[in-house]
């Protein structure tokens, strides 16, 4: 399971976002079935962050977890201009590694 997490912070609130942000990334890394997490900025701001867990079950657990969800509210109260949230499952994987 692939969430892709698209955002952009309001400017007062980078330094509190960074906070928070760290604690969420630890937390996920903790949970059964984390897979691995990456963030970029594009140069427009946009923020783009990608999480996988290995299962459906896994990521929902995420998705509900006490802690995320409080930092879920703090983004829509504090900290994003805008983000959008797609959750998508893996048709076909291909890998090459030199």
């Amino acid at each position: 399971m692939v969430t892709v997490f698209r955002s952009t912070l309001r400017p007062d609130a980078v330094e509190d976002y960074e906070v928070v942000s760290t604690r969420m990334v630890a937390l996920a890394r903790s949970l059964p079935g984390f897979v691995d997490y990456k963030t970029f900025t594009a140069g427009d701001g946009e923020r783009v962050t990608i999480v996988t867990f290995a299962s459906w079950d896994e990521h929902d657990a995420w998705r509900r977890h006490p802690e995320h969800r409080a930092a879920q509210r703090l983004g829509r109260e504090r900290f994003y201009d805008s983000f959008a949230i797609q959750v998508c499952t893996g048709v076909r994987e291909t890998r090459f590694r030199r």
